[in-house]
């Protein structure tokens, strides 16, 4: 359900938009950082670089963003975790919400997924275990406890959070996310200064984040049949993190043989209760990998 006004502490919503509106694009658009972007400036998203955040604040070229298969899901099955939750805590409504800022740091944006009393409530679907403590815990990926310190930083709720999760296809958990000033102090002054640097043009430096290597790339589109000389550090860093990826490679296929040589026809390689590695075959019974486990234990 959503509420025709809803008040917070410190925030000042902006307008309920549909995600990849253009609306929704501009209340995020510019010198801002959102929720999910906090995670980044930090160097702890999975999905974005403090370089190529970095880009795309101030206007130059970004690879364009693919909505994997699990994001899609995620967004399906949004309404179906909110549903479980509300069924399980009737106590409060949960509100569906907007987009916010904060009344006096107008760049500090957040988009929470529900409002429940006055706390919040972000809801995700997971392909996977992996990563994921027992329901109630502590343990779940860092980035969305960036994320949603930084939705409890913008909107003033620091009541805890609620952090709910269907790990697919049934496997429902809840974590509670107490308020950290500390961790919110942090977040905000990272920010600042990423902000500052962009203003400044002082790009963040060039790490081996994926999405690093694909915004370099977009930058450079044409090709001049010409040869560049490049300093003795770049060649010897690529020089040496080519012979460390052979070597890395090298060792890899040695430890799969040696996993698959003591598996035989055992599907799980399991160690202290561990699953640490899984054996897939073909229709006739012959092997066709070996795939790292994703679940921890057996």
């Amino acid at each position: 359900m959503t509420a025709p006004t809803i008040s917070t502490p410190t925030g000042v919503l902006l307008g309920e938009f549909a995600p990849g509106s253009p609306e929704w694009k501009e209340a995020r658009a510019g010198l801002c950082i959102t929720a999910t972007e906090a995670a980044a400036v930090v160097g702890l998203s999975p999905w974005l670089s403090p370089f190529s955040l970095w880009h795309k604040k101030a206007g130059l070229p970004v690879a364009p963003f693919e909505t994997s298969p699990e994001m899609k899901w995620g967004s399906r099955f949004e309404d179906d975790v909110a549903e479980e939750f509300a069924e399980r805590h009737p106590e409060h409504p949960l509100l569906t919400t907007g987009t916010w800022r904060h009344r006096d740091r107008t760049w500090q944006r957040a988009t929470p997924d529900r409002l429940w009393g006055d706390s919040l409530v972000e809801i995700k679907t997971a392909a996977s275990p992996e990563g994921w403590g027992p329901d109630g815990s502590d343990e779940f990926p860092v980035h969305y406890r960036c994320q949603v310190t930084w939705q409890q930083d913008t909107l003033g709720l620091h009541k805890p959070a609620r952090l709910a999760v269907l790990i697919l296809p049934y496997d429902y958990r809840e974590y509670v996310i107490e308020w950290d000033p500390e961790g919110a102090k942090v977040l905000r002054e990272a920010a600042e200064r990423f902000l500052r640097s962009v203003e400044r043009g002082e790009r963040p430096p060039i790490d081996g984040h994926d999405a690093t290597y694909q915004t370099i790339r977009v930058q450079h589109e044409g090709r001049d049949d010409v040869e560049v000389e490049i300093s003795a550090e770049h060649a010897a860093d690529y020089e040496i993190a080519q012979r460390a990826a052979k070597a890395a490679d090298w060792e890899l296929v040695r430890a799969r043989g040696q996993i698959l040589d003591a598996l035989g026809t055992g599907r799980w390689a399991v160690h202290g209760g561990r699953r640490i590695a899984y054996r897939t075959v073909n229709p006739d019974g012959t092997t066709l990998a070996l795939q790292p486990a994703r679940s921890h234990t057996a």
